[in-house]
């Protein structure tokens, strides 16, 4: 048994956590179509939600003024698929399109990261410390569709963005907002 997710079979999430034992051995190989967010993460949400696995943080972020995020495993779920369909509708991004993140490692890096995998968006990370030139240099050799970046970031990455002729969307996280940008928070 198999179900259909953008034209490509993939094995049932059941299926692939039953073969967890056989594959740590070494006895068979993953399957063609694996993809962590809904093969891991969405069961990992249900057998905690049916009791069936004590319930973790999914993912805990303090940064160093002690300010705190947590996400159970059915919160990162929900939030990674409310992401994925920003990053698909209001972005117009579709399975294989690039994305360029230059972001300091706040919850919604790791959170794009997750939206990403679920959408068949090819993250693209890029810290902080990026010169305009290097920023110029990626957008145009992956042919990145979106760019996303911090409120505080953007003017040191707005310079370069009127050269790439790839470049669909902007994405701002944060508070402010900018012409021209959508802001995450907003869509999400």
């Amino acid at each position: 048994p198999s179900r259909s997710f953008h034209g490509n079979n993939r094995l049932l999430t059941s299926q692939i956590i039953s073969y967890y034992e056989s594959i740590n051995q070494c006895k068979k190989e993953l399957p063609e179509y694996f993809n962590f967010a809904s093969d891991v993460l969405d069961e990992w949400a249900r057998l905690e939600k049916d009791g069936r696995k004590p319930t973790n943080p999914a993912f805990w972020w303090v940064n160093d003024e002690g300010e705190e995020v947590k996400w159970s495993f059915e919160e990162l779920g929900s939030l990674s698929r409310k992401a994925a369909n920003a990053l698909s509708g209001a972005c117009g991004l579709q399975r294989g399109d690039r994305v360029i993140a230059v972001l300091p490692r706040v919850p919604e890096w790791w959170l794009l990261n997750v939206a990403c995998m679920r959408a068949g968006i090819v993250l693209i990370p890029g810290t902080s410390q990026l010169t305009a030139k290097d920023i110029s240099y990626r957008l145009q050799a992956s042919k990145a569709k979106c760019i996303i970046t911090s409120d505080t970031l953007a003017p040191a990455v707005e310079p370069v963005l009127p050269g790439s002729q790839f470049l669909k969307s902007k994405l701002l996280v944060g508070q402010g907002s900018r012409d021209g940008w959508l802001n995450f928070k907003e869509l999400l």
